[in-house]
């Protein structure tokens, strides 16, 4: 099994790190894969990956909440990173409506300038979608050009949205929101292609049930699959076996 989005490196778990990566690979976690954020994450990501290297995969991105006037020298700094060091991914990127409008042209802006990436260096892209996946598949059917791929992470849409980004070629991330018996995905789940969906938990954010509203690490994913398994009537063991083979074959984790 694999978490392929979580924020292990951030201050939440200074305190029991080695414990909470010890407790993801009790549970069958077999790698955990750590989006960036801004500047200020990236030491202690890359910290992360090399404290725990058989585990930890980083990636590297600048998320649009973090998307200011400054953008085009943030985005200068973190480019110059895909030289000095092997990266899985472009993330996380993408566009965020739900907090602040200010910089929403700053934010396309930015979007589409780590697409550009992803093409030139042939890695996927990690997306965050609040409150804006009609505009961000707007802009990825402008630039798709056959070769973007990668994955709508933490996914709560609908059917038609995420048969519209599967159309696109891209993946779905299932996590703790999927649990929620107010998430709106028990009629969902079932009806999407499995072999476009991976397993995530965002952590330290979205925990599921039952601990939702506390702090959430890698060693819950199971409890996602878990949920979904329920949900489409199938075993735990054909959950995991797919998501992984899907998460293997996205981030090229061979």
């Amino acid at each position: 099994m694999i978490d392929t989005h979580a924020h292990i490196y951030a201050s939440e778990f200074d305190q029991d790190r080695a414990q909470v990566v010890a407790r993801a690979q009790q549970q069958g976690i077999s790698k955990i894969l750590l989006p960036n954020i801004d500047l200020e994450s990236i030491e202690p990501m890359l910290a992360t990956e090399a404290a725990y290297p058989d585990v930890c995969r980083s990636m590297m991105g600048l998320h649009p909440c973090y998307v200011d006037a400054n953008v085009k020298e943030t985005l200068s700094i973190i480019h110059r990173w895909f030289a000095k060091h092997p990266f899985i991914a472009v993330g996380e990127i993408g566009i965020d409506l739900y907090w602040d409008k200010t910089y929403r042209q700053e934010q396309e802006w930015a979007f589409i300038t780590q697409l550009n990436w992803a093409k030139e260096m042939d890695l996927p892209v990690v997306i965050h979608t609040r409150d804006s996946i009609e505009e961000t598949l707007k802009l990825l059917r402008q630039e798709q050009d056959g070769s973007l791929r990668g994955v709508f992470h933490c996914f709560g849409g609908s059917v038609e949205e995420a048969k519209a980004i599967n159309d696109l070629g891209f993946h779905l991330g299932l996590g703790g929101v999927s649990t929620f018996k107010n998430g709106g995905m028990d009629s969902v789940i079932p009806q999407l292609d499995m072999n476009y969906v991976i397993l995530e938990t965002d952590c330290p954010y979205l925990a599921p049930v039952p601990h939702r509203g506390k702090r959430n690490e890698p060693a819950y994913t199971s409890l996602v699959a878990q949920r979904v398994a329920e949900l489409r009537g199938c075993s735990l063991q054909q959950v995991d076996t797919l998501t992984t083979h899907n998460a293997q074959q996205l981030f090229q984790l061979f």
